[in-house]
């Protein structure tokens, strides 16, 4: 079969095709066929020897995935099926065929094509755990979700309206007419317009870092919280966050879970633009770019 692999890090010209053998289950495995395989910042920042999270080159990047089960425990032959692989793990998403857990897989919603189910696991996921799991979003409340049509923040939108919260986001004003489509109630051109002078939320998403953590807290209500996806220096820490009387979760790391797969609602998944697996460093630029809107897909 086909993966993609590289011998080094660096940009995206040390991504390059090659042949090896299919992989072979486990217990409590199944091979999967891959129909598309979601593209995310964290491949490049590991491409790149930024996030040094699979070791030494080589390796295979990539964690979503959809597909069709080959063989293996917990579905049948034929079972049309997407997922996210254990993060960060070995990384496989990028080939023609990969294993993985059966636990972390979910059949493929009728609502989904295979190239939007193999775009949603890892931001899905992400918004889901951030928001519910650690922000504890509820019905009634008010969240501000920054980057709100990025990869994470597009999902995000849906899943906070979907579970009753009155949802503010930020974005450039190209992107406000596709961000109230998802179901914003109010969007904020981030570039000409202070986000702090909102009136008070409960809950805000801090998908970008730098000051905008500190200036996210001025924004949230006595006991509300602010919950980051940036590592390493998200720009806070749980200290200020007592002395300002909110509550801090910094989100390590994404679960891979079929669990909270069959959770999510129905999601409209932004797809940016379809790439052929061989042709994986023009995908890794395009998301390096910065400049699109919803997800980059790899398909064989």
């Amino acid at each position: 079969m086909r993966v993609i692999t590289q011998k080094t890090v660096g940009d995206a010209s040390v991504l390059e095709v090659a042949e090896v053998a299919k992989p072979v289950t486990g217990p409590g495995q199944v091979l999967v066929k891959v129909g598309a395989a979601g593209v995310n910042p964290v491949d490049t920042y590991i491409r790149a020897g930024a996030f040094p999270a699979l070791g030494e080159p080589p390796f295979t990047l990539g964690w979503d995935i959809a597909g069709t089960v080959e063989s293996g425990e917990g579905f049948e032959a034929g079972d049309e099926v997407y997922g996210l692989l254990p993060f960060p793990g070995t990384g496989g998403g990028y080939a023609e065929y990969v294993v993985a857990n059966a636990a972390d897989l979910v059949r493929r919603p009728s609502w989904f094509t295979v190239e939007e189910a193999g775009a949603v696991p890892l931001v899905a996921l992400t918004a889901w755990q951030t928001l519910v799991g650690r922000g504890g979003l509820s019905a009634g409340q008010r969240v501000l979700i920054h980057a709100a049509a990025g990869g994470v923040g597009h999902v995000a939108v849906q899943i906070a309206k979907a579970r009753g919260a009155y949802v503010i986001g930020t974005a450039s004003a190209a992107k406000h007419d596709f961000v109230r489509s998802l179901g914003a109630d109010e969007v904020i051109d981030y570039r000409n317009e202070d986000f702090t002078s909102i009136n008070p939320v409960d809950v805000v998403l801090d998908t970008i870092g730098g000051d905008y953590a500190e200036r996210s807290a001025k924004v949230l209500k006595p006991g509300g919280v602010l919950v980051s996806i940036i590592p390493g220096n998200p720009g806070f820490d749980v200290n200020r966050a007592s002395d300002l009387g909110i509550r801090f979760e910094l989100f390590g790391s994404v679960s891979a879970s079929g669990t909270d797969l069959a959770a999510l609602p129905q999601l409209r998944v932004q797809l940016d633009q379809i790439v052929p697996l061989a042709d994986v460093a023009k995908a890794h630029e395009l998301v390096e770019s910065k400049r699109t809107t919803g997800k980059v897909v790899l398909v064989p």
